[in-house]
């Protein structure tokens, strides 16, 4: 982070925002407070993209809508139960909520929401300090904007601290989900959690079953897609939350890497997902959930698998394939999207089919397997195969990258001669009712797999060197 003045002047220029400005002057002429609060404070404090606005206010959400309705692109009240009223000017997104003063049950983490009067009061129930600051929009009183800030969060953006604007205790009680905001936190941003937080989130990460698999779910999707997902699932993992939401991360822990003894699976894995981020970013790619939850979960099957062979040799036979059914399995409960779970289970259970390959070249048909294989996940492939190489040993990993260039290579040549992308066998399935007398049926079916077996095994047919088989094999089939 800068210094303190770059800050205040970054947040002074947050405040001249046309559109802040209208609507300061609004709620100030309707004699109500405005504030920008939360995510947006704290961001352009650290200098970072502010995205969506975040207002609160003492008006209620009646008054809200009255003062806003007819100013605003669009409104929407879908928040209105609990004090929130969204509003659209042109392309900025602006939500504005009245004060709240919840309280808090036990036996959820949804409150019973309270209004209030209080800007301060507001701040205090909020997750962490950082997050706990307020920058009051001018009004009658007060002509320039103003910092509010009751908890110290400037203290600890400077310090690079997450801390609570209460007790721990309190505020983990009051909503477990924080407990994981932390770990996100900890990834987007940087900041430690202080020891305190840590070891209240320690005594209390059983309380997380009273939160929707849905919204931890989210949670972990955002840590995932940070800029350093590793420190997050560290804290995940040393706060004991992963044990109640990812048991099967800390579980690898437990057990040795049987490619690199030096150090365990746990310790591999999260060395693998730092250099996937690191390929990710140098082959022009966004961050992927995709690829980065592939990559954290390749090893899940070890724990179940692991075998001590006469000699003391540890292997984890099948681990791939008992890995991708647990990683599926986890995904799902956590509510991720189908297309997501799959994507993520069949790069798991393709994660060593290069290891075949780096022990001497394959041939053009093992080739165009492993690209049909892979599918559309052929390049996320590449980077978890290749991030899966965490040996200390320099010679055997200089022989791993060289083996994987080689591959890869050869896939490209095979893709400029053959299109591999597209690959289908060399006659479609009218042609082949055609050439057999078939109509449509389970028949035409097994003829199809047949030509695309040969297709693989031995690439582009003349379309009349693929009828002669295709009649070769229903011949000997009949």
């Amino acid at each position: 982070m800068e210094s303190v003045a770059d800050a205040l002047e970054r947040l002074n220029r947050l405040a001249a925002l046309p559109e802040l400005v209208l609507l300061a002057e609004r709620f100030a002429a309707a004699g109500y407070e405005l504030s920008v609060v939360g995510g947006p404070v704290r961001d352009a404090f650290l200098g970072r993209p502010v995205s969506d606005l975040d207002l609160t206010t003492d008006a209620r959400p009646d008054r809200i809508l009255e003062i806003v309705g007819p100013i605003a692109d669009a409104v929407w009240e879908i928040g209105r139960e609990f004090g929130t009223i969204g509003t659209r000017f042109g392309h900025e997104t602006i939500e504005i909520t009245t004060y709240r003063s919840d309280a808090y049950d036990g036996s959820s983490r949804k409150p019973d929401v309270l209004f209030g009067d209080s800007l301060e009061a507001d701040l205090t129930r909020r997750d962490f300090t950082i997050n706990a600051m307020a920058l009051r929009l001018p009004d009658a009183k007060h002509p320039k904007p103003r910092l509010v800030d009751p908890t110290g969060g400037v203290d600890d953006l400077l310090a690079f601290t997450l801390r609570t604007p209460s007790a721990p205790e309190v505020s983990f009680g009051d909503d477990p989900l924080r407990m994981l905001r932390a770990a996100r936190f900890a990834a987007q941003l940087g900041f430690v959690l202080e020891p305190a937080a840590l070891a209240a989130a320690q005594g209390m990460a059983e309380r997380l079953a009273i939160v929707s698999a849905e919204r931890i779910g989210a949670e972990i999707g955002k840590l995932m897609l940070a800029a350093d997902p590793v420190a997050g699932i560290r804290l995940l993992v040393d706060s004991g939350a992963a044990a109640e939401v990812l048991p099967e991360v800390p579980a690898l822990r437990l057990e040795i890497d049987e490619h690199a003894r030096h150090k365990d699976v746990y310790e591999h894995s999260l060395i693998a997902l730092g250099r996937a981020i690191e390929l990710e970013k140098s082959r022009g790619h966004e961050p992927s959930l995709i690829l980065r939850l592939a990559v954290l979960l390749h090893d899940i099957g070890k724990p179940a698998t692991r075998l001590i062979e006469p000699g003391g040799v540890v292997t984890f036979h099948h681990h791939d394939v008992l890995g991708a059914k647990l990683a599926a399995q986890r995904l799902r409960a956590l509510r991720f999207d189908n297309d997501t779970v799959k994507a993520v289970a069949e790069l798991i259970r393709l994660h060593l089919r290069f290891f075949g390959y780096s022990g001497g070249a394959w041939t053009d048909s093992a080739v165009r397997r492993y690209v049909r294989d892979a599918g559309p996940l052929l390049e996320w492939l590449h980077i978890l195969s290749r991030s899966d190489v965490t040996t200390r040993n320099r010679r055997k990993a200089e022989q791993l990258e060289f083996a994987y260039d080689d591959l890869e290579a050869r896939i490209v040549a095979l893709e400029e001669e053959e299109e591999l992308a597209a690959i289908r066998p060399d006659l479609d399935g009218e042609n082949i009712m055609r050439i057999l007398g078939l109509t449509p049926g389970r028949e035409v079916g097994e003829a199809y797999r047949f030509l695309l077996e040969e297709r693989l095994e031995h690439g582009p047919l003349a379309p009349q060197d693929a009828e002669a088989r295709l009649r070769a094999w229903w011949s000997a089939r009949a």
